[in-house]
């Protein structure tokens, strides 16, 4: 089923229960009034929800037009917000560009960051940047949100606990990531809010595109108009969703509504180098931090600028017959 949130003016939105093409809607608060009252009894909701989604896509049921402006993120607001490093070749570029060897840990034991989760952007929202120093970037991610996961579960049993998958622009301001990290107690400063699309879908909608908790479809990045990137995300994943949801569970239980993403999707190039824009037949990318490192790997400068206002990026996932999965985040930098 698809579910979404309508932004009625209140901080947690409207649950909405979409049709499959994501051409209309009808109102669920009759079963969950929000989205995390929904989770929060996901055993007992979700199958009131998936009637109504029958209901819907049989128009049984009185429905009204889907506009994904009108959406905010799935959760407006989640009690907790951590992102993965699900493709490695995301790291090796970050690393390689700055003359640093990845560490051998990172292939088996995931980075992950805690992020701000009181509040995230509509898909549609601005992203206010109050200064262009601080190297604005978009990342084009995959989201799960899961029920109640106990400690110390493992992968396989984190599996059945991914209810929901999104996704996700995780906004960076990369001029002030080294100086939050030279202090050695990670990121806050240099991740702003998040925004996630305007649809989240069970796996089941995903068919054979999910495959141990892994959609194998590209992610379609836009900017200002142009194709920037479309990496496959079954390619180059070192991590499961699973295996960060189990990594984030290790010493503590997640509660319903938490929110885990995969890092930015990245693809190698055919011969394991690090890949060609999408505007030389390659796969592009899904930041512009990627294609700086690899102008400073070849070049020993990056030329490619950050965000600044008045920029836009879209980031989108369509199945196999060009539809939209999830539908599209579009934003645009404005000056704070």
């Amino acid at each position: 089923m698809k579910l979404a949130t309508l932004n009625d003016g209140t901080r947690d939105g409207k649950l909405v229960v979409v049709s499959k093409d994501l051409t209309r809607y009808c109102a669920a608060d009759n079963i969950a009034p929000t989205l995390q009252a929904a989770l929060d009894d996901w055993a007992n909701a979700a199958r009131k929800l998936e009637a109504l989604y029958t209901d819907v896509q049989h128009e049984a049921v009185p429905c009204e037009r889907f506009h994904e402006r009108d959406a905010h993120s799935p959760l407006p607001r989640a009690y907790q917000w951590a992102d993965g490093s699900a493709y490695i070749n995301h790291v090796e570029l970050v690393r390689k560009a700055r003359g640093a060897e990845v560490p051998e840990s990172f292939y088996h034991d995931p980075l992950m960051y805690q992020g701000g989760s009181d509040g995230f952007l509509p898909p549609r929202a601005d992203i206010p940047l109050k200064d262009t120093s601080w190297g604005c970037d978009m990342e084009g991610e995959i989201a799960v949100v899961t029920d109640d996961v106990p400690m110390g579960i493992s992968s396989e049993e984190a599996a059945d606990h991914i209810k929901l998958v999104m996704l996700v622009n995780d906004v960076s301001l990369r001029g002030l990531i080294p100086g939050e990290l030279g202090k050695g107690f990670g990121f806050f400063q240099s991740k702003p809010a998040s925004a996630f699309s305007p649809v989240a879908v069970t796996p089941d909608e995903l068919g054979d595109a999910w495959r141990d908790s892994v959609i194998h479809l590209p992610l379609m990045v836009d900017y200002n108009g142009e194709p920037f990137g479309r990496a496959n995300a079954g390619q180059d994943a070192t991590f499961s969703l699973a295996d960060l949801v189990a990594h984030a569970a290790k010493t503590r239980s997640l509660g319903a509504g938490t929110i885990i993403g995969s890092g930015t999707v990245s693809n190698q190039g055919p011969h394991g180098d690090p890949g060609k824009p999408v505007s030389e037949g390659g796969a592009g990318y899904s930041c512009i931090a990627e294609i700086r490192m690899i102008e400073t790997i070849a070049n020993g400068d990056a030329e490619t600028r950050f965000m600044a206002p008045g920029d836009t990026v879209r980031i989108e996932m369509k199945d196999e017959g060009g539809h939209s999965i999830f539908g599209a985040i579009e934003q645009k930098v404005v000056e704070a």
